[in-house]
This record gives C-alpha cells, sequence and structure tokens, in this order.
C-alpha cells in the first residue's frame, strides 16, 4: 500500500457572490410593500440611517443632498445618487374618516341585545359566538363548551341552536352539511329528500353526478337536478361579508403605466418608501475626523447605508427598462384590451435588454402595475404562444382561453360542447391548437368537463 502526498496547483472559475450582490438581487425581487418594510428594519439595526416619510423642510432636503459631500471621506467614489423630493403639501387621507369596522361577531352579539336575551344565556351566547372561527362555524363540539364552562350538554346546545337561529343563515353550524340544513330550514323547505341529499350525497353533487342522485332519491334526473340548483344557492361560508377580524391586504401597484393625450407615461411608485437621511451625530465624527475607531465604524456603517441608497436606485431603473420593454411590446393590449395580448416570454425581455432571464424574472416577481384597465400583475403579461394557420404572428394563450371560454359561456347547455367539438371550432378559425391543449385550458380556468355541466 503506497501513500503519497502531492501539491498540485489547479486552476478554476467560480462565480461567488459577495454580500453587496446579494443584498441587490434580494432588493430587486421585492415588491414596493416589503421594500418598505426592509428600509425600515435597516433603520434600526444601522445607527447612522434615519428614516422619515413626511420630510419636507428645506434644512432637511439640505441634510439629503449633502451625500456627495460625505463620499470623498471613503475609500469608494462609486456611489453618486439623486433624491427625488415630493414637494406637494401633505394631504390627509380620506381613510382618516372611515368608521369603525363592525366585527361580525360584534353584528352577532347586538342581536342577542335586540332580541332580549337575559344576562346568563347572554353570557353562554356570546361565549359560543366567541368561538365561532373566520369561516362562520362553530369549532369546538358541545361537550367541550360544556366542559369548559362548567354547564351540561343539553344547556350548551340549547345556546348553541339558538344561535344558529341568528343572521346570517347558517352561522355556528358544525360543519357544511349542518350549515346548508340550517339555511334549507331557514328558506323553509319541508322536501325530506333534499336533506337526504346534503346529508349523503354532496360529493356526487359537486361532480354533477345527477342519474346517480336520482337514482338514490328515487326521482327523475330532471329533479335531481332541481334538487341541485336549490343547495348550489346556499352559502357555505356564512360569514361571507363580514369582517371577521382579517385585515385586508390590499395591493400596492409597483409601477402606474398612465396614457396622456395618447401616449404612455411610466411612473415608479416610491411615493409609500421612507426618504434615508444619515444622522447628524454621525456626520459631525466624519466632519472632525478625531477618534480613528470611531470613524472606521461610522465610515463602514454610512459606507452600508449609501450601499442600500444606490441598489435602491438600480432596482427602480431595472423596473423601469423591464416595463419599458413590456409596454414596447403589447402596447396594443394596454391600448385594446385582453384580446391583443401578444405571446412574451422572460428571454424575449431578456435578450431585447441585455439581461439575464433571472434578473427578469426578479424584476417582475410579485409586482403589479396600475393601468387604465386596472390593476395587473406584471407577471400576467407574459404568456406563450399558439402559432395560427393564416397568420405569421403567433396567438397567446390568454387569447385561446378566452375564446374556449366563449364558446362554452355559449353552448346549449343540454348539448355542451366537447373538447373535441371547442378544438374543432378554434382550428376552424385557424388556430392550431389540440383537443388536449383545450382540455388543459379549461382545466386551468376551473371550467368542468361536458358531461358536468350538462343540463337536464
Amino acid at each position: 500500500m503506497q501513500m503519497n502526498f502531492n501539491l498540485n496547483l489547479t486552476q478554476e472559475q467560480k462565480l461567488i457572490m459577495t454580500q453587496q450582490m446579494q443584498l441587490s438581487v434580494k432588493l430587486l425581487q421585492m415588491s414596493t410593500f416589503d421594500l418598505q418594510q426592509h428600509i425600515e428594519k435597516e433603520a434600526q439595526e444601522n445607527p447612522v440611517l434615519d428614516i422619515t416619510y413626511n420630510d419636507t423642510d428645506k434644512e432637511s432636503l439640505e441634510k439629503r443632498l449633502d451625500y456627495k459631500e460625505m463620499v470623498k471621506y471613503f475609500e469608494f467614489d462609486n456611489y453618486g445618487h439623486h433624491f427625488y423630493e415630493k414637494s406637494d403639501e401633505d394631504e390627509v387621507s380620506p381613510f382618516n374618516f372611515v368608521s369603525e369596522k363592525k366585527s361580525l361577531k360584534d353584528f352577532l352579539k347586538e342581536q342577542l341585545i335586540d332580541l332580549g336575551v337575559k344576562d346568563y344565556s347572554k353570557f353562554i351566547c356570546e361565549y359560543i359566538i366567541d368561538s365561532i372561527n373566520g369561516k362562520g362555524y362553530l369549532d369546538s363540539s358541545t361537550e367541550e363548551i360544556g366542559e369548559e364552562l362548567g354547564l351540561p350538554s343539553e344547556i350548551i346546545e340549547k345556546a348553541i341552536s339558538f344561535v344558529q337561529t341568528l343572521e346570517p343563515d347558517g352561522i355556528a353550524a358544525r360543519n357544511l352539511r349542518e350549515c346548508l340544513k340550517i339555511q334549507l330550514k331557514k328558506k323553509r323547505y319541508d322536501d325530506e329528500k333534499l336533506y337526504i341529499l346534503v346529508d349523503n350525497f354532496l360529493e356526487a353533487l359537486a361532480e354533477n353526478k345527477y342519474a346517480l342522485i336520482a337514482k338514490e332519491l328515487n326521482v327523475d334526473i330532471k329533479r335531481a337536478q332541481e334538487y341541485g340548483d336549490i343547495i348550489k344557492t346556499l352559502e357555505p361560508k356564512p360569514s361571507r361579508g363580514f369582517y371577521t377580524g382579517d385585515e385586508v391586504k390590499y395591493i400596492t401597484p409597483d409601477a402606474y403605466i398612465k396614457n396622456i393625450n395618447g401616449e404612455y407615461f411610466i411612473l415608479i411608485n416610491d411615493s409609500i418608501l421612507p426618504k434615508i437621511i444619515i444622522n447628524d451625530t454621525y456626520r459631525e465624527i466624519i466632519a472632525n475626523e478625531k477618534d480613528k475607531l470611531a470613524l472606521d465604524y461610522v465610515k463602514e456603517k454610512i459606507n452600508s447605508a449609501l450601499f442600500l441608497v444606490k441598489s435602491i436606485e438600480q432596482r427602480k431603473s431595472t423596473i423601469y427598462r423591464v416595463l419599458e420593454k413590456i409596454l414596447e411590446l403589447q402596447k396594443e393590449y394596454f391600448d385594446k384590451g385582453e384580446k391583443y395580448l401578444k405571446p412574451m416570454t422572460l428571454k424575449d425581455i431578456a435578450e431585447s435588454l441585455d439581461m439575464h432571464e433571472s434578473t427578469v424574472s426578479r424584476a417582475i416577481k410579485e409586482k403589479y402595475i396600475s393601468t387604465n384597465r386596472g390593476t395587473i400583475k406584471i407577471k400576467d403579461l407574459f404568456t406563450t404562444g399558439l402559432s395560427t394557420n393564416n397568420s405569421e404572428e403567433d396567438v397567446s394563450t390568454t387569447f385561446i382561453k378566452n375564446k374556449i371560454k366563449d364558446l362554452i359561456d355559449k353552448e346549449d347547455k343540454n348539448k355542451p360542447l366537447s373538447d373535441q367539438t371547442i378544438c374543432d371550432k378554434l382550428n376552424e378559425d385557424g388556430m392550431n391548437i389540440s383537443r388536449r391543449t383545450v382540455a388543459k385550458y379549461r382545466e386551468e380556468m376551473n371550467i368542468k368537463s361536458s358531461s358536468k355541466r350538462k343540463r337536464f
């Protein structure tokens, strides 16, 4: 057995991302809202950073514009930055005057007061109401509530039944079947077969298996479908339309595309981002240059702050360039609507901008644009295409899906169109598409097959 120890010199190439490069990539893929939170977090961790949302005075403006003077104290000189100020007077938001939201539970408790429920019973009913989840269902069992309150199950069950008489219909049910049956009773349906259907054949109803339901209920298929129609009018989520305590998450557009006198303009939305300021105390340390350790520390922190500012500007520039190219390729879409959306891929944008596809992907990730046609997720504008028989241009999958949906909307529900029939009709219009692709797009739009769309 031989053991040799040799030294070998090899050459290899590796791409190593510095922390600064990683930060730039991270910031690029953030939405405007996420970027706002990131800046606030950085301000908490970096002592030289101050941020403000409401800064219009001249002195503070001069402090921010004086960053270039600070750069000369550092070993780098590539951190140029332009600051854009909002000079408008502070506006009072109309949302300051919106009244407090009334929750579903508040609505239910107010009904107890209106009905004059006694204190003891009121306490039990309010406990039950507080146990209702966000969908309007009662998660706890009768036994669990009885054990928690130290009361017999009979009293708890009676209180639950009372709460179930309140509005909205179906509230405080223990499961979907009970929820639907409560609503049927409130609507005064007394046909026992409706209740049997809810208890035993909801899965079959979801699949439109009316032949099976008709056989089991011993009715004709048309009557079975009428039962199904009644049940489909009921509300499976009683809390719908009420404030349940969860805040609505609003979409913040990352950019605006405005059509002004026939010309499009792109405006990056940085209005919700805080303005970044270097704290006065640390500015003075740099100016005096007395304590070397303190100076080195401050330089490091300001270096980090300036790189953050530069990365934010770079992010803004990249998003702008991507949107500019999208606008150029999809001008007809912005002019005329979804029907004119052209096939467009990440590769198309990346090659035209001399960027990497991953950069374009990060630039559009979870970002929205506000347009004259509403707020749009940028990613939805990217779509593959299908070739046509009578045109040199491909058509987008979105256009094909709209055609499929339009055909299904206009079909005779007694004889719904099969996937093959839809395929034939589209091919007659010059679209080169297969039956399998029609089925795939139909399923992506959550449209059932022809057998499950059939009406009797």
